[in-house]
């Protein structure tokens, strides 16, 4: 091996590097510590800007935020409404026997009794069977308002990975690898 020499050839500024069994020439890194070290000109602007970055990016998760919570409302309100329809649905259905009680207890014969008793039973059978189609119908309607939501949120997800630097041109993936 040859000794160092003090010249500079154009093997000094380059240098070799295995990664795994993959060889390649890369430029040496050098660390001159004769420059100073760059210092902010004013501490007073930097605080500024990192305040301002700081600020913006608060405003940027509050708003986030306001719209997921303006989303669950409506999902709570959709429920609630729900809530409410089966209940009133389920005070029909009971008012419904009560009526149909008193009109086969007025009855005289025994033959209208259990004419109307087997009609009663059908009758609110069907009832709950309606009762149960709709609830089913309100909750097959939450869910696609939530998968909706569950969507739009994979794909604000997706954009950030898209809007990453890799994803330009290679000149601008070295320039921002190489800002360092």
């Amino acid at each position: 091996m040859d000794p160092p020499s003090s010249s500079k050839t154009p093997d000094d500024e380059w240098e070799l590097c295995n990664d795994d069994g993959f060889i390649y020439k890369r430029k040496k890194r050098r660390l001159d510590l004769t420059e100073p070290v760059p210092v902010t000109a004013d501490p007073q602007e930097e605080e500024t800007r990192r305040r301002e970055w700081k600020r913006k990016n608060l405003l940027r998760v509050k708003e986030k935020y306001k719209k997921e919570i303006e989303e669950w409302e409506i999902l709570s309100e959709t429920l609630k409404a729900m809530q409410d329809k089966a209940l009133g649905f389920r005070i029909q259905q009971q008012e419904r026997m009560r009526s149909r009680g008193t009109e086969g207890t007025a009855a005289s014969s025994v033959s209208e009794k259990k004419d109307n008793a087997s009609g009663s039973l059908v009758e609110e059978l069907l009832s709950q069977v309606e009762s149960q189609e709709m609830i089913i119908r309100d909750v097959s309607n939450l869910c696609d308002v939530a998968e909706a939501m569950c969507n739009a949120q994979e794909e604000r997800f997706k954009q950030t990975y898209f809007d990453l630097p890799i994803w330009a041109s290679p000149h601008d993936l070295m320039a921002s690898l190489c800002d360092e």
